[in-house]
């Protein structure tokens, strides 16, 4: 049985967090909309994650989506009104040491912090009345977690989404710059996406950029081809990297997640 625990323990190398993370401290304060709410979730002792939910109704989907490195939860004030436009709620978290967050982020932390943030998530719905169907997404880094919920909580979910996603750790290696400090590790683990997914059975919706520079779309497809869903589904955006990638497919971005949600069969690749 695989050490997943101890796969991320050797992540944990301070030449890999400097090139991982890129946290920003930013104030949760400036709520531009009654249906907008911060929500904390308390994740370690004295460590809190600051998380937001965008309301679309009482009966919508759920989605709760891990952003990527550089990203934090207020950022999505700008997409969130997307998703709400489509009938979503969206409840996105950070990460320790980003935005209203406090704690510094490391590997082992952010895949561990996944587990109380789902609990906290499902806890916030059912005080806020909350009845709809709960996904999981995860952008860039933010697939880690999300791939860590579902592999563990998927009787508890009706899909996993997974945008711009990575699969394997030696490659997510090379492109950090690192692979000298596993020289000696004969089978690198990392976060183990590729490994995972294949125990994945719920729906599962892989999103790409065609012309991803710092993820290519081959991780994409290894993801999706990896995959133990019976029902899955893939959106390779043709022109789009890995920051523009909903400026460019928009239109088909949001038919793709809202088709999922929805239950209905999907855009097929």
């Amino acid at each position: 049985m695989i050490d997943f625990e101890k796969a991320l323990e050797l992540m944990d190398r301070q030449e890999i967090i400097f090139r991982l993370f890129f946290p920003r401290r930013e104030s949760m304060n400036d709520l531009y909309s009654p249906s907008v709410m911060n929500h904390f979730i308390a994740v370690a002792e004295g460590v809190s994650i600051g998380c937001r939910f965008y309301l679309a109704g009482r009966d919508a989907p759920n989605i709760l989506y891990f952003h990527g490195n550089g990203e934090t939860v207020p950022d999505y004030d700008y997409v969130a009104p997307v998703y709400r436009e489509k009938g979503l709620n969206l409840f996105v978290a950070d990460y320790r040491g980003y935005g209203g967050s406090s704690g510094t982020p490391t590997c082992a932390a952010m895949i561990k912090d996944s587990h109380p943030i789902f609990h906290g998530f499902v806890a916030f719905l059912d005080e806020t009345g909350c009845v709809g169907d709960l996904f999981v997404m995860g952008r860039s880094l933010g697939s880690a977690p999300a791939i860590e919920i579902a592999y563990h909580y998927q009787e508890r979910l009706r899909g996993l989404i997974v945008e711009s996603g990575f699969a394997g750790a030696r490659n997510q290696l090379k492109r950090l710059g690192v692979t000298h400090l596993f020289k000696d590790v004969k089978d690198v683990v990392g976060f183990g996406n590729d490994l995972k997914i294949k125990e994945i059975t719920i729906p599962t919706l892989i999103i790409h950029g065609q012309e991803d520079e710092i993820i290519p779309a081959e991780e994409g497809r290894m993801l999706y081809t990896l995959s133990g869903s019976r029902n899955k589904s893939s959106l390779f955006v043709p022109g789009a990297g890995h920051n523009d990638l909903m400026m460019r497919g928009l239109e088909a971005y949001m038919a793709a997640i809202e088709s999922f949600t929805r239950g209905n069969k999907g855009i097929q690749e």
